[in-house]
């Protein structure tokens, strides 16, 4: 972990100096767990280009002992934990913007020294975070395997006479029952019309034959999450059922083809919405086709036709294009990839893709 964590306090440091930052106040609790280990609930981080500094309270100090590298100096906040932090505040103070309220700021900055500056910096360490290692891959393809464990057994165990609640139920024991952490998201579980909402919650109703499934499903293992999407028949569907999904089938094999290493994530978006938009669907692609995963479940990059960014080699992201007809049925296929150099992309997520068939 020192070592990991040396590497990672020298790429940001790097990363301050080049924005001209002198220290940089770290808030929130996932960037916390990156950089220093501690996966408690109460922690700061002040990291300077020779110093770090961890600062939790009585609560977590003992956990904090057990966890925290020894890269940083652990501070005692004592009464007045704020002024214990800000007293070492120094030049140019790089904060979050994203995640820090106004009167947290406010708070901060007035008790900091009259010399140092508050300066808005979010995102620093979520790039930094966007390009996993090999401890972080090793995680996230076990993620994916146990996500591949809970579809082989909710295929084995069939959908019918079931309702989502339960099946999104199961889901949950499931992921225990295979080692995960827990959820990384509530699943999804749509059938029918309700699965062309792409973001839907189980209902308390009954999963009838002649229709396809949406389920959506991801855990955490050590701390980091994987994220997959497939959609079955239950019973036997219609041709338009079929044909709709061999077009997302097709859209989406587009999308990982074009999961490379300095590609722009724009293009992964316009493979597969070219595709969708060609078969007649374009209206009915409203979500992009995809988002960096990690620590969290979306993470950078975004895959989407705004997106300015360049793909990385080291970067986790899924490719999820679908097409949603309101009151019929939806259709998404999603698997996790790690970016590599040009040729096959590396897929982690191992479930079959074709349109199974089960009861």
């Amino acid at each position: 972990m020192d070592e990991q964590t040396a590497d990672r306090l020298t790429r940001l440091r790097e990363r301050l100096a080049a924005d001209g930052l002198d220290q940089l106040l770290v808030t929130d609790l996932q960037n916390i767990r990156y950089l220093s280990g501690f996966t408690g609930t109460a922690a700061t981080l002040l990291i300077g280009s020779e110093s770090a500094a961890f600062l939790t309270d009585f609560r977590y100090v003992t956990q904090a002992a057990e966890q925290v590298s020894a890269s940083f100096d652990r501070l005692d906040g004592g009464d007045d934990p704020r002024k214990t932090l800000t007293d070492l505040f120094s030049g140019k103070v790089g904060f979050d913007d994203a995640h820090t309220t106004v009167a947290s700021f406010r708070r901060f900055d007035q008790a900091k020294p009259a010399e140092s500056e508050l300066v808005a910096a979010g995102g620093v360490v979520e790039d930094l975070r966007a390009v996993k290692d090999q401890a972080e891959l090793k995680a996230i393809s076990q993620a994916a395997e146990i996500a591949d464990q809970i579809y082989r057994r909710l295929v084995e165990d069939g959908f019918a006479g079931k309702t989502e609640q339960f099946v999104a139920r199961r889901i949950e024991q499931l992921a225990h029952e295979f080692g995960a952490e827990g959820l990384s998201f509530p699943p999804i579980v749509a059938h029918g019309g309700h699965g062309a909402l792409p973001h839907a919650e189980p209902r308390d109703v009954a999963i009838g034959r002649a229709q396809l499934i949406v389920v959506d499903l991801g855990v955490k293992f050590e701390g980091y999450c994987s994220d997959a999407t497939r959609t079955f028949a239950v019973g036997n569907v219609s041709d338009a059922a079929r044909g709709v999904y061999g077009i997302v089938l097709e859209a989406q094999l587009a999308g990982l083809e074009a999961v490379t290493e300095g590609a722009q994530a724009s293009a992964v978006d316009n493979a597969t919405r070219e595709i969708i938009t060609a078969a007649g669907h374009g209206e009915r692609f409203g979500h992009s086709t995809g988002h960096g995963v990690g620590l969290e479940v979306h993470e950078r990059p975004t895959l989407s036709h705004k997106s300015s960014d360049v793909l990385l080699k080291g970067n986790v992201v899924t490719v999820e294009p679908g097409i949603y007809l309101d009151g019929q049925f939806g259709v998404r296929i999603e698997d996790l990839v790690v970016v590599e150099p040009a040729g096959s992309p590396r897929i982690l997520s191992g479930f079959p893709k074709e349109l199974i068939t089960t009861d």
